[in-house]
């Protein structure tokens, strides 16, 4: 996936959960969309190196939007709606091992009371993958990347229905988007939702596969291929 036109600064403080100030090299400060629903624990400090990328749309009051952030070397996609267009974009071209014989791939598709990210479909002899995805950008204990940042209900409930998809008779998957360079390896956050990491768990004992990728950056390219070893789920 191709990154746009980005601008660098600084964080100055986020709030309101959508707005961040943003510095620019010339000293201006600027007022940044923030399209991240969570927490965003671990992911900033004041005075972080910030890439910014500036809205297409004329008419849209914030004229920024908040894309990495960066804490030195490393980085981290704070932009949230880019882990699905990295999944769909690994999905189509097979780069994504336990996915890759699908020939069909559709995103956003409702089965039971759920819509789910992917419907992998047509491989001959094979029942259908419904793939569900989560976006990661929590980092307590270096170098492990965990999974929520806060209490997800809504999470969990995707959980159960993968159980119920997987006793249904299809495959059933979990793909964690890893959205920082610095993480090595995956487990659930059970400290901040006890409730999902017991359904994670309960998720893999009934055969939902459970899967970790890495978000890679090479210039202003963004690319999800490196699996990520997973910790916790016995």
């Amino acid at each position: 996936m191709e990154l746009p036109s980005l601008t660098e600064g600084v964080i100055l403080k986020r709030y309101k959960r959508f707005f961040a100030d943003i510095q620019l090299p010339s000293g201006e400060v600027v007022v940044a969309h923030v399209p991240n629903t969570g927490s965003m624990k671990t992911c900033w400090s004041p005075g972080w190196k910030a890439l910014i990328s500036p809205a297409t749309n004329p008419e849209r009051k914030l004229k920024w939007t908040l894309e990495l952030l960066s804490p030195g070397k490393d980085f981290i996609m704070v932009n949230t709606a880019n882990a699905n267009k990295l999944a769909q974009e690994a999905l189509e071209e097979k780069r994504l091992a336990p996915f890759a014989d699908y020939p069909i791939v559709t995103a956003e598709q409702k089965i039971l009371d759920s819509r789910f990210d992917f419907h992998l479909t047509g491989l001959k002899g094979q029942p259908d993958c419904w793939v569900e995805v989560k976006n990661v950008t929590l980092l307590e204990n270096p170098p492990q990347a965990s999974f929520p940042d806060a209490v997800s209900t809504r999470g969990q409930k995707h959980l159960r229905d993968l159980i119920t998809l997987k006793q249904q008779g299809h495959r059933a998957a979990m793909l964690y988007v890893v959205s920082r360079s610095d993480a090595e390896s995956f487990t659930s956050a059970g400290h901040i939702d006890p409730d999902y990491a017991q359904a994670l768990k309960e998720a893999y004992r009934a055969g939902v596969e459970i899967y970790a990728f890495k978000v890679e950056k090479n210039g202003q390219h963004l690319i999800l291929k490196t699996p990520l070893p997973i910790e916790g789920l016995s």
